[in-house]
């Protein structure tokens, strides 16, 4: 009796595995296998340790929780590289999907495919070590004191307007690179950026960089979107779509993001 309880139960888990992986029949560019691609190399928190086959990583987490929803083992997903720009190119591909933080745009929209959005990237709070250590925190309360800079030609302006309300109205520049100037020249205290951008300023461009804390996507009004890369016309694409909307609905995505992206980065959420 108990040999054929435990046949029921492993009966349904079988038969979904199986349906998924008929989702993904015949079209993978190799059977029986999932070829992703990453960055040469691929940073973190993206991927730890430019290891994409360890899982440790938001993006590299993803590419196997989106694996296995399509019924791939982790042993079945076979990694390759590309730059970013070669992956964004028109033309035949050495990959089923490519992630390394791809915006979804319309132009690039008209020479590859995009699965629906993985990750939209929250605005973050980008400053100085000497600011914080002049007391600014994670708070709108300690934001609304600082000297602010933006690109004038961004969304950053009126977000600052709406939800931040500093107290002097911001220094506008030309673009982001005069921002970050500022910053160094110490005519301003902060700027808004959304997180990738705020991350790898800090850890590269500043040599005292701070993300201050980021505010959630919602809070944004034109979030910037990642999605997986294809090449057009990919009819895999259908198949991830589904993996993904499936990780979406029932928190496995947003869990995936807040290990990696909130608790790795160490970056507070600005409420």
């Amino acid at each position: 009796m108990r040999l054929l309880l435990t046949t029921l139960i492993a009966l349904p888990l079988a038969t979904g595995a199986l349906a998924q992986n008929d989702c993904a029949n015949g079209l993978t560019l190799e059977d029986g296998k999932l070829t992703i691609a990453t960055g040469n190399p691929a940073y973190y928190p993206w991927v730890m340790d430019d290891a994409p086959e360890s899982k440790q990583g938001f993006e590299a987490a993803v590419a196997y929780a989106v694996a296995n929803e399509m019924g791939f083992s982790d042993d079945q997903v076979v990694w390759v590289r590309s730059s970013f720009d070669e992956a964004i190119q028109p033309g035949a591909k050495n990959f089923d999907f490519n992630l390394q933080q791809y915006s979804i745009t319309p132009e690039r929209d008209e020479i590859v495919d995009f699965s629906v959005p993985y990750y939209s990237a929250a605005m973050a709070v980008l400053t100085r070590a000497p600011v914080v250590e002049g007391g600014a925190e994670a708070t709108i309360d300690s934001l609304k004191g600082l000297i602010w800079g933006a690109d004038a030609n961004t969304t950053a302006v009126p977000m600052l307007g709406e939800v931040i309300a500093p107290e002097k109205d911001p220094l506008l520049y030309g673009d982001n690179t005069d921002v970050v100037e500022a910053m160094k020249a110490n005519q301003i205290d902060a700027a808004l950026f959304d997180l990738p951008t705020a991350l790898y300023l800090s850890a590269v461009v500043l040599d005292d960089g701070v993300i201050l804390g980021q505010f959630p996507a919602e809070r944004s009004e034109s979030p910037d979107s990642f999605g997986l890369l294809f090449e057009e016309g990919n009819p895999l694409k259908s198949c991830v779509d589904t993996a993904l909307n499936a990780l979406k609905a029932d928190g496995r995505l947003a869990a995936i993001e807040a290990e990696w992206l909130s608790e790795t980065t160490g970056v507070p959420v600005i409420e």
